[in-house]
């Protein structure tokens, strides 16, 4: 009789181990299915053509065209220390922080040091028409951003902060 406990105390023992492991991600991971290019289009970060000058933000197009009528997604890397100057776009633009802290601010009045951090997995709605700014300061930041084009960036600075000519 204790053998057959002891057996039936191993046994449990060993499938409350399986379990906890599975649950745990432990098990052998499963067989991984091929994805059909036809279903789902994959566009790897490291693979986007990246486009613009050394030092200022750069643009890849990861869908559509933001000059022409459509929906477009685009990824914007700031580079430490870059910042727009304020503007406006015709249409609302839907916006994911990917990487690094993006830096935020509304109104014509171009004040750097009162910008807003928004971190990682942030989502900001730039809404249509409305004065605002952003960029990165001592980090560089990677965002993605969706709209409806053509989405032109308005200029809307308010002359007392502009840069002089």
């Amino acid at each position: 009789m204790a053998a057959l406990r002891s057996s039936l105390w191993r046994s449990r023992l060993c499938c409350a181990l399986a379990v906890a492991a599975m649950a745990l991600g432990v098990a052998a991971p499963a067989a991984r299915a091929e994805i059909d290019p036809k279903s789902i289009t994959i566009v790897p970060i490291d693979k986007l053509d990246f486009k613009g000058p050394a030092g200022q933000p750069q643009i890849a197009t990861v869908f559509g065209d933001s000059t022409k009528p459509g929906l477009y997604g685009i990824v914007i890397k700031w580079p430490p220390h870059t910042n727009s100057r304020p503007h406006s776009h015709p249409n609302d633009r839907y916006i994911t922080v990917l990487s690094g802290v993006w830096w935020i601010n509304t109104g014509a009045k171009f004040s750097p040091d009162t910008m807003v951090p928004m971190k990682p997995g942030s989502f900001i709605i730039h809404h249509a028409g409305e004065i605002h700014y952003d960029g990165a300061k001592d980090d560089p930041a990677m965002i993605y951003i969706v709209g409806m084009g053509p989405a032109p960036s308005i200029p809307r600075e308010d002359p007392s902060t502009a840069p002089k000519k």
